[in-house]
């Protein structure tokens, strides 16, 4: 049987759970987005808050590959303002199944 499409966030999660530093990534584009005048800086913020959580603990990071591959509608909607750009290069998201109208 063929393995289901994943999305862009399933491969990010998958990453990250690889490589675990790269959560600077995001953390870098947080501040520059801020820093740019971005129009939703409380869900900026909010990302903000998990991945310092997962790079402090094991349940903290955990929690964030959980909201990273959850299906759930606030799951989806968080990840409408995911700073993960970066993360994947152009082959990685290659073949992956849309979330949003968008791509990182």
């Amino acid at each position: 049987m063929l393995e289901p499409v994943k999305t862009l966030h399933d491969l990010v999660a998958d990453k990250i759970e690889r490589d675990p530093s790269l959560l600077k990534i995001p953390l870098e584009n947080i501040d520059r987005w801020l820093a740019n005048g971005y129009t939703a800086p409380h869900r900026l913020e909010q990302w903000r808050q998990i991945i310092k959580r997962a790079q402090e603990s094991s349940d903290g990071f955990q929690e964030l590959l959980r909201l990273l591959r959850d299906k759930t509608e606030e799951a989806l909607r968080l990840r409408g303002f995911a700073p993960f750009a970066g993360i994947l290069t152009t082959v990685e998201r290659c073949g992956t199944r849309p979330e949003c109208a968008y791509h990182f």
